[in-house]
C-alpha cells in the first residue's frame, strides 16, 4: 500500500432524478441543503426540470452530476467501490417504480437502484403514484392524475425490497433521509 496515497473519501449520499415533476421543486431545495451529494439524472429528468424551470438544480457546492449519455452507464462502478452509504431514488415516475420492481435496469437511476441494491446500500424512493387520486403539480399549475392499480400495485412491491424505503410526501421523505443520516452519525461514532 503507498503510504502516499490520500485515505479514501468518506462516502456521500447518491441521488437519482427520474422523469417526474412531482414535488420536484420541493425535492431539489431539499437536495439544495445536502451535501456532499452526487446526483443522477435520467435523460428525462433534464427535460422536466427544464419545464419547471429549474434547469441547474441549485445543486450544493461541490455536487458531481452524472448524466444518462452512455448505455453501459459506466458511472454506476462508484457503488462497488464504497463511494455512497445510501441511495434516493426520487420522485420516482411510476415507470421508474415498475422498471425496480421487475429487475429493468435501462435507465441512469434504475441502474444505479439495482446496483445499490447488489452492493447492499440502503435506498429510499420517493415514489409519485401512490394514491388512487391526487394531485400534482404540472408545469402550469395543479392538476388530478389517477394512478391505476398495477402503479399501486408496484409501489406496494417495492416496499418489499431488502434495504429499501418508501416515501409519499415530502415530509415522509426529510424524515427518511434524517434517520439515514443520524444512523450513519450514531454508526461511525
Amino acid at each position: 500500500m503507498n503510504s502516499l496515497a490520500p485515505p479514501p473519501a468518506p462516502p456521500r449520499l447518491a441521488w437519482a432524478l427520474t422523469g417526474s415533476g412531482h414535488y420536484i421543486k420541493e425535492t431539489l431545495d431539499l437536495m439544495a441543503r445536502l451535501a456532499p451529494l452526487d446526483v443522477f439524472l435520467s435523460k428525462a429528468a433534464e427535460e422536466v426540470m427544464r419545464m419547471y424551470r429549474r434547469r441547474d438544480g441549485n445543486f450544493p457546492p461541490g455536487t458531481r452530476l452524472f448524466r444518462d449519455r452512455a448505455a453501459s452507464a459506466p458511472q454506476i462502478g462508484r457503488f462497488y467501490f464504497g463511494e455512497y452509504h445510501t441511495l434516493v431514488v426520487g420522485p420516482a415516475t411510476s415507470n421508474t417504480v415498475a422498471k425496480c420492481v421487475q429487475g429493468i435496469s435501462d435507465t441512469l437511476p434504475t441502474n444505479a437502484f439495482a446496483q445499490a441494491g447488489k452492493c447492499r446500500v440502503p435506498c429510499i424512493v420517493f415514489a409519485c403514484d401512490t394514491a388512487p387520486e391526487m394531485m400534482t403539480e404540472a408545469p402550469h399549475g395543479m392538476v388530478p392524475v389517477y394512478p391505476r392499480r398495477i402503479d399501486l400495485e408496484n409501489v406496494e412491491r417495492l416496499r418489499g425490497f431488502e434495504a429499501t424505503t418508501v416515501v409519499e410526501t415530502v415530509p415522509d421523505l426529510e424524515s427518511a433521509l434524517k434517520a439515514r443520516l443520524e444512523c450513519l452519525t450514531t454508526s461511525s461514532s
